[in-house]
């Protein structure tokens, strides 16, 4: 493909490269189960780092799209109601993430999630479309805005992790140690006409070798790849111990949600590279599921607190 990175020597080692994933395919069912009404008592404070929001009108348009081709959304909540819901709960601090499907949305996204953060007191990153005009004043504009890194997605904006458009956001965030947030796991990956719905197939753009290539070429970026790299996780778990300036986080992948194989090797790999993060809330399940989990893996109280708020605190810059 043109305009990636790309040398044999770059590749992760075949015997990773090449294993079958188990599946996390869609569409997929809700889980009918309770909710807690407050953070467990038994977790330290916690910080969610991966919360979407977006202006009701985008959000009404994601929510159709995971009724027809993921999985229904039990939290129909718009913006304000998103926070409200999860700091009321006991959640400290939430991480805003955004993404734009298309050229020309970035700079509006970017100061409806600065205003909303603001007002709320809580952590946001910004986006851009990649290679659309303006590409790098976006970007310096959304830092001026006091976002806190940026977030891509390679499924909706069909363009690879390793893609040459994205070398100057790379740069710009690496010059002042922000991250950049992006969905560059093959999973949750669509069938049939969700699959054509999107601009590329997520099992042809997507891959871990890809994200190795980036790893390699930006060494001081910091690059934080949610749903730990589903449903990779072997060559993940290997990229994660290799590279200091990869991180991971486990939106959905501990609810036992997806037929995605075991994350937990994943996440005991590198505790202090792994963080918290729910996808609240376009979730199928409570809203605490994945919390509850963390709880009862009875992990080392030091592992514990770094993935509930240390990573995140350290990842964005967030204050104590």
């Amino acid at each position: 493909m043109q305009g990636v990175i790309g040398t044999s020597d770059d590749t992760l080692p075949c015997c990773l490269a090449d294993r079958a994933p188990a599946s996390a395919s869609l569409p997929r069912g809700a889980l009918d189960d309770e909710e807690g009404t407050r953070v467990p008592d038994d977790l330290p404070l916690l910080v969610d780092a991966h919360v979407h929001v977006f202006p009701d009108r985008l959000f009404d348009a994601v929510w159709r799209w995971f009724d027809r081709f993921g999985w229904p959304i039990r939290y129909k909540l718009y913006a304000d109601q998103v926070v409200a819901h999860l700091t009321s709960r006991g959640v400290r601090d939430v991480v805003l993430l955004h993404y734009a499907h298309r050229p020309g949305l970035a700079r509006s996204m970017n100061a409806f999630v600065a205003e909303l953060a603001a007002r709320h007191g809580v952590t946001a990153v910004g986006t851009v479309f990649p290679g659309e005009p303006d590409q790098q004043a976006i970007v310096e504009e959304a830092f001026a805005l006091g976002l806190r890194g940026l977030k891509l997605h390679c499924h909706v904006q069909g363009v690879p992790v390793d893609d040459a458009r994205l070398f100057p956001v790379y740069a710009a965030c690496a010059e002042r140690s922000l991250p950049v947030v992006v969905h560059a796991g093959r999973e949750p990956r669509p069938s049939g006409e969700g699959l054509a719905s999107l601009p590329a197939d997520p099992h042809v753009i997507c891959g871990a070798e890809r994200t190795a290539r980036v790893l390699r070429a930006f060494p001081t970026l910091k690059l934080c790849v949610p749903h730990l790299g589903a449903d990779e996780y072997p060559d993940y778990r290997e990229l994660v111990l290799r590279h200091d300036n990869l991180w991971l986080d486990t939106t959905m992948m501990l609810a036992g949600y997806f037929d995605a194989g075991d994350p937990w090797p994943v996440v005991r790999a590198r505790p202090d590279r792994v963080l918290y993060g729910s996808d609240f809330p376009n979730l199928p399940y409570a809203w605490d599921r994945e919390a509850r989990a963390l709880a009862a893996a009875r992990l080392p109280d030091g592992d514990l607190e770094r993935l509930c708020a240390g990573n995140a605190r350290t990842l964005f810059g967030l204050a104590g």
